[in-house]
């Protein structure tokens, strides 16, 4: 589990193993009750599980794994050339990814994705939540304008990929106790450097 809270706070995280401890309850308690007062104070706060595949990657956690032959899939001329080719940015080099689960309880606050220094163009979502996700369940790709209306959503839908240039102000919508953990994508950025 990831989360943030606060503008100028670095994203704090809970690994699996450690939830079956104390220690790691007691953070992931911690982490849910900072991100929920951020956000209620209008900051920026966000609360989803997560697997950092470039890191799996770069550290060799599970060699030759689908996450890897995936990474390695989003770095191919075809892939590249095809969000070139869709976006008309044609300096992209690079993408990182990171595989998400948006259960109950869980959520992205609004931001922009400003890391331009990284070299951060494009966003990514690369949608895998069960063909039947209700509006209901929340979970929505949101892109908000500069008062913070709503003014578009993109439902995720299985096998689909959203893409949108950054920085732009967006966030994934609450996601109700009531809705089955199956909010599944990888995500990340499409670099220029």
């Amino acid at each position: 589990m990831a989360g943030q809270a606060g503008t100028q706070s670095s994203p704090e995280a809970v690994e699996a193993a450690q939830l079956r401890t104390h220690d790691g309850q007691a953070k992931a308690r911690h982490i849910m009750e900072a991100s929920h007062k951020a956000a209620a104070a209008g900051e920026y706060a966000c609360r989803f599980a997560r697997y950092p595949m470039l890191t799996a990657y770069q550290e060799r956690w599970s060699p030759d794994s689908v996450q890897d032959m995936l990474l390695e899939y989003l770095n191919t001329p075809d892939f590249l050339g095809l969000v070139r080719d869709i976006t008309g940015i044609d300096t992209l080099v690079k993408a990182d990814a990171q595989a998400t689960l948006f259960g109950p309880g869980h959520f992205l606050g609004r931001h922009i994705d400003s890391h331009v220094a990284e070299g951060w163009r494009v966003a990514y979502v690369l949608n895998l939540a069960g063909d039947d996700w209700q509006p209901d369940w929340g979970g929505y790709l949101t892109f908000l304008d500069d008062d913070g209306d709503i003014v578009e959503g993109w439902r995720p839908r299985f096998n689909t990929l959203n893409l949108f240039a950054v920085p732009q102000s967006h966030a994934v919508s609450y996601v109700p106790p009531f809705a089955p953990p199956q909010r599944f994508a990888i995500t990340g950025w499409v670099r220029d450097r």
